[in-house]
C-alpha cells in the first residue's frame, strides 16, 4: 500500500512539473537547439512509431550511445531483420545516435516520467525487450514496462556510494522500480553490491561493455603521425572542465624549460574561447588544431599550448600524447570523465583525487599500474612533465594495453542475456559467459 501511495504522489508531482520541465528544456536549448525540437515526443503525443517487436535501447548521453553502438552492431550481426527503438535524454546523445539508425529503426526522446506519457510510450511502440544503458529510467516508466509485459535489463550498470544514498532516501518509490527489472548487469562486484542493497534483484556482474568498443585505429595512427611531426614530448589534458584549465595553466608555467607541448581538449566546445583567453593572459604561445590540415606545421614545435578544437579526434590526441591528465578528476563536483578511451588507445593516465563517477574503472587501472593518482593539479602537472619523453613511461604503456585487453568480454555476456530472454530460455547456462550471481547474506 505504501509503495502504491508513494508512486501516486510521485506521479501527481511529475504531471505538475511538466511546464517546468519544458521551460528547462527551452533554457538548455540556448547551447544546443536540439532540446527545443520534437517536444511532443516527450509526452508521446504523435511522432514516429516503432515497428512492433523492436528491441528498445535507451542511451541517455553521448557516452552511452557509444556503448549502445557496439551492442546494436553485435545484435545486427546475429540477425539483420531485428529493428531497434533508440531513446535519449540529452541532445548530444540524440545527434550521435542518428548514426546507428537503419531505414526501419526509430529514434525518439525518452518520455517524461508521467503516468500518461509512459503508458502511451509502450502502447505506441510495443517493444519486445528493453535495455537501459548505464543508468535507471524513471519509476513510472519501469512500472508501465512491467504492466506492458516488456522485460527490461539495466546493462553496464553502476551505482556510486552517493547514488546508493540517494536511492535509499526514497525506498518506497525506488525499491519497487528496481525490483521490476528483469535483470541488472553490473560493471563490478562493488556496483552489484550497492545495486542489491538498493533493492535490485537478479543482479549479475558482467563487466563494462565500454572495453569492447573497438579502438579507432586510424585515429590513433593519425595521432602517431602528429607526434612524429612535432618531435617533442606531449602532455594531454583530456576532457577538462571549466575551471580546471586555469589551474592547469598556472601550474604549467612553473614547469622548467624545455617544457613538453601541452594539449588541452576541453569537455565542451563552449570552453575553447575561455581557454584561449586564459592562455593569452599567461603569455603562453598557442596554436589551434583547426588551423592546420593533415600534419602539424613546422612552427608548432615552438608552441607552449595546442588547443584541441577539432571534433571526433579524441583518439588521435591520445595517440599523440605521452601521458594524459584526466579531466574532471581535479574538481570535487565533477568526479572524473571516462578513462576507458585512454586505455584502449594505450595512453597512460594521471588522475586527480576525485573519480567517483569512474570509481570502479579508476581502482582497476590503478591496481594494474596503468595509471597514477596525484593529490592535486600541481603535482599531476609536475609528474606529467617528468614522464613525458621518459623511457620509464614504456612500462606504463605496456600495462595500459594489458589492462584493456584483460577486460574484454562484457558485450558477449550482455548479448547472451538478451538472446536468452528473447528466446524465452533465460537459463544461467545461456548467458554467454562467466556471469556471477550476487548473493547477500548466508
Amino acid at each position: 500500500m505504501i509503495p502504491t501511495l508513494t508512486r501516486w504522489a510521485y506521479s501527481w508531482w511529475t504531471q505538475l512539473a511538466v511546464p517546468a520541465r519544458y521551460a528547462h528544456l527551452w533554457w538548455r536549448g540556448r547551447k544546443h537547439d536540439g532540446y527545443r525540437r520534437r517536444w511532443r515526443e516527450r509526452l508521446v503525443v504523435g511522432g514516429p512509431r516503432a515497428k512492433p517487436g523492436a528491441i528498445w535501447v535507451h542511451a541517455q548521453t553521448q557516452g552511452e550511445v557509444r556503448s549502445a553502438a557496439v551492442l546494436i552492431e553485435k545484435l545486427r550481426d546475429l540477425d539483420p531483420r531485428w529493428r531497434y527503438l533508440l531513446t535519449h535524454g540529452d541532445a548530444e546523445g540524440r545527434v550521435s545516435g542518428r548514426a546507428l539508425m537503419h531505414a526501419e529503426d526509430t529514434q525518439v526522446w525518452l518520455p517524461f516520467d508521467t503516468p500518461g506519457a509512459t503508458r502511451r510510450f509502450f502502447k505506441r511502440h510495443r517493444p519486445r525487450v528493453g535495455v537501459l544503458i548505464g543508468q535507471m529510467a524513471g519509476p513510472n516508466l519501469l512500472h508501465k514496462a512491467k504492466r506492458a509485459g516488456v522485460p527490461l535489463y539495466l546493462a553496464n550498470a553502476r551505482l556510486t556510494a552517493a547514488g546508493l544514498h540517494d536511492v535509499q532516501r526514497h525506498p518506497a518509490l525506488m525499491t519497487p522500480a528496481l525490483q521490476s527489472l528483469e535483470g541488472v548487469l553490473a560493471q563490478s562486484d562493488a556496483d552489484a553490491m550497492r545495486l542489491a542493497k538498493a533493492g535490485a534483484q537478479q543482479v549479475r556482474v558482467f563487466g563494462n561493455v565500454d572495453f569492447d568498443i573497438p579502438p579507432p585505429v586510424k585515429l590513433i595512427a593519425r595521432g602517431l603521425e602528429w607526434r612524429k611531426a612535432i618531435s617533442r614530448p606531449v602532455v594531454l589534458a583530456a576532457g577538462t572542465y571549466d575551471g580546471e584549465e586555469r589551474a592547469l595553466l598556472d601550474a604549467w608555467k612553473n614547469v622548467r624549460a624545455p617544457r613538453p607541448l601541452l594539449v588541452i581538449v576541453p569537455r565542451s566546445a563552449i570552453q575553447l574561447a575561455q581557454v584561449e583567453v586564459a592562455v593569452r593572459q599567461r603569455g603562453l604561445h598557442f596554436e589551434r588544431r583547426s588551423a592546420w590540415g593533415k600534419l602539424p606545421p613546422p612552427g608548432i614545435g615552438q608552441a607552449d599550448v595546442l588547443l584541441g578544437d577539432s571534433v571526433g579526434e579524441m583518439a588521435a590526441y591520445y595517440g599523440l600524447a605521452d601521458v594524459a591528465l584526466l579531466g574532471g578528476s581535479f574538481r570535487p563536483e565533477r568526479g572524473g570523465q571516462s578513462l576507458i578511451d585512454a586505455t584502449v588507445c594505450g595512453c597512460p593516465i594521471l588522475m586527480g583525487p576525485n573519480t567517483r563517477q569512474q570509481e570502479n574503472a579508476a581502482e582497476l587501472v590503478l591496481t594494474a599500474a596503468a595509471a597514477e593518482r596525484l593529490p592535486g593539479i600541481r603535482e599531476a602537472v609536475a609528474r606529467a612533465a617528468g614522464l613525458a619523453g621518459d623511457p620509464r613511461r614504456n612500462t606504463m604503456v605496456r600495462n595500459v594495453f594489458t589492462f584493456a585487453a584483460a577486460h574484454h568480454g562484457a558485450l558477449n555476456r550482455v548479448v547472451g542475456a538478451l538472446l536468452a530472454q528473447m528466446s524465452r530460455k533465460a537459463q544461467p547456462k545461456a548467458l554467454g559467459g562467466p556471469a556471477v550471481r550476487l548473493r547477500l547474506g548466508r
